[in-house]
């Protein structure tokens, strides 16, 4: 029998022992993907570890480890890497980071995927069973997300997660954001499963609760309209991520509300539309966000707004200012981070060539500090103003008025609230110092 395990290492602040509390996130797709596509005919013994929910052993009985790797984790996960390959293990690496810097990741793995896994995991396990393994196994030219396996949930505890019930419906993004990761590892193209697919899955998982964790459910306006039409018969409640153009879509945002859309994430990224411009965000309209968050709440949704400070064009007094608009607007769910130069993206490069690079530690890279130097304030200033931006926000008083006079989902915005009320107290606590410590994984 064949022993695989299938780790997700994380940074401190998500780590099960860190300040991202079980209300804060949701079970992953990519490890219970992974072992849903090991071939039928292959008798294995399978385990996940997500550190984000638990402990990952060091004294794992697997012939194989597999890691899912972010820039972020990077570093830990070659730390777990170099310690399973020391232990005689064979060790494969796939996900974000890699698929970027492939090479960077083969110095500390076996076996390097890059791109979608869909087709070469099955092929890689056949291939280790003859013991004629690759080094690198890219993704096919004719890639398909159509006739997806269903994700092993049965393999999580799902007592650590706020929810298991993620399905994923689209892949990819129309979008060319400058900081995006996501097109530098998986390039341009847009994948879409099959509606019926869609519908089948969660009408088998028998739950009335379901979160899309894709990026941009809306990047493709008629499938969206399809997919979420053909869920209104199922009377779910269901959560996902967009983008501020919805707000303008009569016709689509009647579907979601039809369908059973309690909450959206949208990326508003910055209060000023000249930020908006230098990320290349342009379907942003910073005036329109008020207005926007009415209609959404008019039709029962709530939302997640996602800020990232650091722009050429944002000063001090970006982060007092952003406060006071979240509250005005009355923002469910404000989130901040720092604006991050992922590698291979239009923005490292930019930053690169002007010189601004100051850390080059990969684990600094999870955009909550602060990797490059500002145009407009110090580094210490753009950290110092994210912090203060999070606490004011989730002071007591402002929550309330930010759901005041009242939330259409209690059950749903309460807990998330104090959840990053907890998350925001803690915040600074997470030092390079902390944050670039593996010294739990031992150096044999």
């Amino acid at each position: 029998m064949l022993k695989i395990a299938f780790l997700a290492p994380a940074g401190a602040m998500h780590r099960y022992s860190g300040n991202f509390g079980k209300s804060l996130h949701y079970a992953p797709l990519t490890l219970t993907t992974l072992a849903a596509l090991i071939p039928a005919d292959v008798e294995t013994d399978v385990v996940i570890y997500d550190e984000t929910a638990g402990k990952i052993p060091l004294d794992i009985d697997a012939d194989l480890i597999g890691i899912t790797c972010i820039t972020g984790t990077a570093p830990r996960c070659y730390a777990y890497a170099d310690y399973f390959r020391k232990k005689g293990k064979t060790v494969f690496m796939g996900g974000v980071h890699p698929s970027m810097l492939p090479e960077e990741a083969a110095q500390h793995a076996d076996v390097v995927f890059t791109g979608f896994s869909e087709q070469t995991f099955p092929q890689f396990i056949y291939d280790y069973i003859k013991g004629e393994y690759q080094k690198f196994y890219h993704q096919n030219s004719d890639y398909t997300i159509e006739g997806k396996p269903i994700p092993r949930r049965e393999l999580l505890n799902s007592k650590r997660y706020i929810t298991t019930k993620t399905v994923e419906a689209i892949r990819g993004c129309c979008h060319t954001c400058s900081f995006c990761a996501y097109p530098a590892a998986f390039g341009k193209p847009v994948h879409k499963r099959p509606v019926k697919e869609v519908v089948a899955e969660i009408e088998a998982l028998h739950t009335k609760h379901v979160l899309f964790p894709d990026v941009n459910l809306i990047t493709d306006r008629r499938y969206a309209i399809e997919l979420f039409s053909a869920l209104i018969p199922l009377k779910i409640m269901w959560v996902g991520l967009v983008t501020s153009s919805v707000g303008i879509d009569d016709e689509l945002i009647t579907v979601f509300r039809k369908s059973g859309c309690k909450g959206l994430l949208i990326g508003f990224e910055s209060i000023t539309q000249e930020s908006q411009q230098f990320i290349h965000k342009g379907v942003n309209r910073v005036n329109d966000y008020i207005s926007l968050m009415e209609r959404l709440h008019d039709n029962g949704i709530l939302v997640q707004g996602c800020f990232a400070f650091g722009g050429d064009e944002e000063d001090e007094s970006v982060f007092d200012r952003t406060v006071e608009m979240i509250i005005k607007a009355k923002i469910d769910l404000p989130r901040y981070s720092i604006l991050t130069p992922f590698p291979q993206t239009q923005y490292y490069a930019q930053l690169e060539k002007e010189g601004r690079i100051i850390e080059r530690n990969w684990a600094m890279y999870d955009v909550q500090h602060c990797v490059f130097q500002p145009k407009l304030m110090t580094k210490e200033q753009l950290e110092e103003g994210t912090d203060r931006a999070w606490r004011a926000t989730y002071t007591t008083s402002n929550i309330m008025k930010r759901l005041a006079p009242f939330t259409s989902s209690p059950w749903l915005s309460i807990p998330l609230n104090l959840g990053y009320k907890k998350y925001a107290k803690e915040w600074n606590k997470f030092t390079k110092e902390v944050m670039c410590d593996n010294s739990d994984i031992p150096v044999l």
